[in-house]
């Protein structure tokens, strides 16, 4: 669908699937855009009323501020309201697992189940993303392209997958450094640790990368265990476990959401 523009600013946002299949809401990580669900996309499009979108400051979608995962959130929120979708199934991986994360402290009657890929309720210290804004306003996107790509990927797939990964790092380069540095600055300031405990039964699935060094196996068990009922999956994978072990990952969802 074109562009969709809302109070809240213009989004990008695709829709695939029978739209009379559950709804389910995929949302992007840092420094990518909406294509980095192509891989589970066939599968996913087959079972569900799948809606993806750029997250602000990405892809095509408004980089204005100032920015917050509060406010990060409510843009879904918007999204959700303008295509009449009351309640969905939530996929975020790592800026989109906190996203969902606040969703389910502030507004878990918009959500069925969810999965949080590869992320944390906290990452400290926010010198290291104040320094981040600083580069990338200073110096663009390709300046911290590989420290970025050696956090998202390992070794062995950085070099046996050298396409894909040129793609993610494409999608790295096309973020507006104002948006990326906006972001860096909502992650940075927060820390959802205290809310998650107060979070009921929920179905919510975490999925973490055994090799992750951004959002570590430790981040995805302080969520898990946080959230009374969570069930756990662990992949042979660093960040973007989706784009490294894509049918691993895609299997773990589609078992989930069954």
């Amino acid at each position: 669908m074109p562009i969709m523009k809302l109070d809240r600013g213009h989004f990008n946002v695709e829709l695939a699937g029978p739209e009379s299949a559950p709804p389910l809401m995929l949302s992007n990580s840092l420094g990518t855009d909406l294509g980095m669900w192509d891989d589970q996309m066939p599968e996913l499009a087959k079972r569900f009323h799948v809606v993806r979108y750029d997250s602000r400051g990405h892809g095509k979608s408004t980089a204005e501020g100032p920015y917050s995962i509060a406010g990060l959130a409510a843009d879904a929120l918007a999204i959700l309201d303008q295509l009449g979708l009351e309640k969905v199934h939530w996929l975020g991986l790592s800026k989109g697992g906190m996203v969902g994360q606040w969703l389910l402290t502030h507004a878990p009657q918009r959500l069925r189940k969810t999965i949080l890929a590869n992320t944390a309720a906290h990452m400290p210290p926010a010198n290291n993303w104040n320094g981040r804004i600083r580069t990338v306003r200073a110096k663009g996107m390709q300046a911290i392209t590989p420290a970025v790509i050696e956090r998202w990927f390992t070794p062995e797939f950085r070099q046996g997958e050298p396409d894909k990964v040129a793609r993610i790092a494409a999608m790295l380069h096309a973020t507006p450094a104002e948006g990326y540095a906006g972001c860096c600055a909502a992650i940075r300031d927060m820390d959802q640790r205290e809310s998650l405990r107060a979070i009921g039964a929920k179905n919510v699935l975490v999925i973490t990368g055994a090799r992750d060094p951004a959002t570590s196996a430790a981040d995805g068990d302080l969520i898990r265990h946080s959230i009374k009922g969570a069930q756990g999956v662990s992949l042979d994978a660093a960040h973007l476990s989706n784009i490294e072990q894509p049918q691993a990952f895609t299997r773990a969802v589609l078992e989930f959401l069954a």
